[in-house]
């Protein structure tokens, strides 16, 4: 079995092969996100302590999270999921696709483990070389947290440490790409909130305005009917009673 570690404080990757079952067996019927001890696998892993985090069996089928078994399954998926590769035919449609379960079995060829906490010997080509990050944060709140900023500082500026430049393919000219701020709060942004608070405030107003002079409107045309209702009732009762006089002096 072929172990995939990766070490987040450094950003190296390694991958180790292990054809011992008695060495792996600490990690036989363990789940996905639970804690390792490395010890079993070498002196050179005393201390280390490493965490599930997926893998994939001989047939490249991958580990799913949630499906309790250490076989192979067919679930009923839907796009989107974990496992579902491209799209639906139809909205709503759903198929039955293979995986593996999340709990590890000697059937895996490849175990991706990551390093929680180093232990006394140094790992070459995983804890002492360190890989730059390619890509930086792009929210605005983790670029403060990495950098170690306040509020107060302008995120913008520490953005261009990830400015990578690369020249292109067909023209042959030179570009360079930052990563796009996400929910970066500035003057401007406030300005459009603002505006659309007014606009919103702005429609309620006219709103109950319109509901007020309508329900007036409303009133008034009730009572003009209830007016020539009565109207038309008190002619039609003067006509009976003159009609009623008129027969009773034919009499």
């Amino acid at each position: 079995m072929k172990l995939n570690i990766a070490n987040p404080k450094t950003g190296a990757q390694k991958k180790v092969q292990i054809d011992d079952d008695q060495k792996l067996r600490a990690f036989f019927d363990k789940r996905i996100s639970q804690e390792v001890e490395g010890d079993s696998l070498g002196d050179e892993f005393k201390g280390y302590i490493f965490k599930i985090k997926g893998g994939n069996d001989k047939q490249g089928f991958a580990m799913k999270q949630g499906v309790l078994v250490p076989d192979r399954v067919k679930l009923l998926m839907s796009r989107g999921t974990s496992g579902f590769r491209g799209h639906g035919r139809r909205d709503g449609e759903r198929r039955r696709k293979a995986c593996r379960g999340c709990v590890v079995s000697s059937d895996l060829a490849v175990l991706n483990l990551i390093m929680v906490k180093q232990g006394d010997n140094e790992l070459p080509g995983l804890t002492d070389t360190e890989c730059p990050r390619m890509r930086g944060p792009k929210r605005a709140s983790k670029i403060r947290k990495l950098f170690n900023l306040t509020k107060d500082d302008d995120v913008r500026k520490y953005v261009n440490t990830y400015r990578r430049s690369f020249e292109s393919k067909t023209s042959g000219k030179k570009h360079s790409k930052a990563p796009k701020i996400q929910r970066l709060v500035t003057p401007l942004c406030l300005q459009r909130k603002r505006h659309r608070a007014s606009v919103k405030k702005a429609r309620i107003t006219k709103k109950k305005t319109e509901s007020a002079e309508y329900q007036k409107l409303l009133a008034m045309r009730i009572k003009e009917q209830k007016e020539r209702r009565s109207e038309s009732l008190a002619k039609k009762r003067a006509q009976r009673s003159a009609s009623q006089a008129s027969k009773g002096d034919m009499e």
